[in-house]
């Protein structure tokens, strides 16, 4: 599983990038928790929850079955 949320997780990483920001994958627990590491202007961004939960988790709980939930660590 770990490869499928890297490999959306670099899909989705441009996206960021273009704002200033980033994303680094921390861990994939065998529970299904993804682990992000946010960076750039994303760590002291307001928005940072929402993209989280409504841009990375959603799309990583659509394209990877087994993942249950996108934390910040």
């Amino acid at each position: 599983m770990f490869n499928k949320v890297k490999k959306v997780i670099e899909e989705i990483r441009p996206v960021l990038k273009a704002d200033g920001g980033d994303v680094e994958l921390v861990e994939v627990a065998k529970d299904g928790t993804v682990k992000l590491r946010l960076l750039g202007a994303c760590v002291h961004c307001p928005m940072s929850i929402m993209t989280i939960k409504m841009g990375i988790e959603k799309q990583l709980k659509e394209k990877v079955p087994g993942v249950k939930e996108v934390i910040a660590v």
